[in-house]
């Protein structure tokens, strides 16, 4: 071969030195850009096929998870009014009751409580808490503030009174505590994140009109 090498012998459609290539599967330049091209955009393809399949595998697993998680969130809401009402009938049955009372009596209070407690282990155990706000920033995606009590000492916004527990299941609102917001006082300071939309300055859930029945918006995904 010579030593100048012309330029069609250094393109890329040259054969390697010693091969020889039959002339059907000498490609034009434009052909083989062309099919560069092609195989660019199948590339892309599949590896959008693989990207697509993939997200579809974790959205199904998530999925699956979530189904697993809150499969039992409507009968774990019907037990909460089960929990309730041992609560009341422990909470109607005064300290001076509970020294006067006989042996009989006693150890039925005392099966009521354990059995009570025994619940909220249950309940802990599929993952589902309580929520006692008292004294705690009202949030409306956690409280359902029932009416405002006026109170100086306490900052507005904060939670003054719980009427009733709430309880969220994983992080769902199984059920919203119903509370009793103070107002008055001080302004409470606002939080290190910043305030969700919808929310008042005083973080108390108050309508407009100024009424004295609040509520905030609660999460009922679960």
């Amino acid at each position: 071969m010579s030593e100048n090498k012309t330029e069609n012998d250094l393109s890329e459609n040259a054969a390697p030195e010693g091969v020889d290539i039959p002339d059907e599967l000498h490609f034009p330049d434009d052909e083989l850009t062309k099919l560069r091209e092609e195989n660019a955009a199948l590339k892309d393809r599949v590896l959008r096929s693989a990207a697509e399949m993939e997200n579809l595998r974790k959205r199904t697993e998530r999925e699956r998870c979530d189904a697993s998680k809150y499969a039992i969130s409507n009968f774990a809401r019907e037990m909460l009014t089960v929990s309730d009402n041992m609560n009341r009938a422990l909470q109607a049955i005064s300290d001076e009751v509970k020294k006067a009372a006989g042996e009989e009596l006693h150890n039925l209070i005392e099966g009521v409580e354990m059995t009570e407690r025994e619940m909220l282990n249950i309940f802990e155990r599929h993952d589902i808490r309580k929520i006692e706000p008292l004294n705690e920033r009202f949030d409306p995606n956690l409280h359902q503030a029932m009416f405002e009590v006026q109170n100086p000492d306490l900052p507005n916004g904060t939670v003054a009174q719980v009427v009733q527990p709430g309880y969220v299941i994983g992080e769902r609102v199984l059920r919203p505590a119903m509370v009793g917001v103070a107002k008055g006082g001080p302004k409470m300071p606002k939080p290190a994140a910043a305030e969700t939309e919808g929310e008042t300055a005083e973080q108390t859930g108050a309508s407009p009109a100024g009424g004295e029945t609040l509520g905030g918006n609660i999460d009922k995904s679960a």
